[in-house]
């Protein structure tokens, strides 16, 4: 087997409210930034082992369907390489 390294970002989906991201851009503002918006993200890193790259982003993509992310309220992408 072949061991695969994977980042999965989990964010919220547009129609839901990001708290963390309005407190981070009005003090952002407050520091005379002048930023549009600001989103916050959770990024997973996962070292895996599969038999190939395809199995592995399927694998990954079932972990993210599972656990990661809540599919009412998160989006997620990720990126799978060969690392060995």
């Amino acid at each position: 087997m072949t061991i695969y390294h994977a980042r999965v970002e989990i964010r919220l989906k547009p129609a839901h409210v990001d708290p963390e991201g309005q407190t981070t851009k009005k003090a952002l503002t407050d520091l005379n930034y002048r930023v549009e918006d600001v989103f916050t993200a959770k990024v997973y890193e996962i070292d895996l082992d599969a038999p190939s790259l395809d199995k592995a982003e399927e694998l990954v993509d079932e972990m993210s369907r599972k656990l990661l992310a809540n599919p009412v309220k998160d989006d997620y992408e990720f990126e799978v390489r060969e690392v060995k």
